[in-house]
């Protein structure tokens, strides 16, 4: 199992507490200590996944919970209308993200705010945020947008604007429960409900219309009388 660096500056106090108290013969609290250090380093873990699906296919960019699927218009990707996924985050979560889509990083930008509730449908303009800009080699827009809840302190965004990305590449981390918006072109047809359970870089979130076709088409042709 791998885990995300930004893990030792939390787990490492309670390893280091932990050898102290067994030195000073407190057993039962170097325990404690060292079962404290094993829940916060496990809260960081980033598996390495692998798909071996469509190129095309837009993978989830979050372990979690898919919350809500709506459509808005996002002022900071050329205002124009996209799709949105909202997937919700336990404690429980993988919280490392990965990048959806092959592309270049067009904007990362942090937006300061409050750390209200990540499930609260109202906090869209209100919590801190982190909003990604991807665009495709056919110049499609993408983002995901990072979004602190209420456990949640602290975001970490690892792109920059100008980098090349592959898909399923780490993006960032967002610490103890929080909520992550993945925003796609309205032509894209979604393959996730509200409900579902997501995981990063291997869950089909979206398929573009020529693909999605294809599917259906072959679901279809499996499914007739012979």
């Amino acid at each position: 199992m791998r885990f995300a660096r930004e893990a030792w500056p939390f787990v490492l106090p309670f390893v280091i507490l932990a050898t102290l108290l067994l030195w000073l013969g407190h057993n039962l609290w170097a325990v404690l200590s060292m079962i404290l250090a094993v829940l916060l380093l496990l809260f960081f873990r980033d598996p390495v996944r692998r798909f071996s699906g469509a190129a095309e296919a837009v993978l989830a960019p979050a372990d979690g919970r898919v919350l809500k699927i709506d459509t808005i218009t996002e002022p900071e990707m050329e205002d124009r209308r996209y799709q949105r996924i909202i997937t919700f985050l336990s404690v429980f979560n993988v919280h490392t993200q990965t990048v959806p889509v092959s592309s270049e990083v067009v904007s990362s930008r942090l937006t300061a705010g409050a750390k209200r509730a990540a499930f609260r449908g109202d906090i869209d303009s209100v919590n801190e945020r982190h909003l990604t800009v991807l665009r495709t080699a056919g110049g499609e827009l993408f983002g995901v947008r990072q979004m602190v809840g209420l456990v949640a302190r602290r975001i970490v965004c690892y792109l920059q604007p100008g980098m090349k990305v592959e898909r399923g590449a780490p993006l960032g981390l967002i610490k103890f429960g929080s909520r992550v918006d993945l925003l796609l072109p309205e032509g894209y047809r979604i393959q996730v409900s509200p409900g579902d359970t997501v995981r990063s870089g291997l869950t089909v979130m979206a398929l573009p219309p020529t693909q999605a076709d294809a599917a259906e088409d072959a679901a279809k042709g499996a499914e007739a009388p012979r």
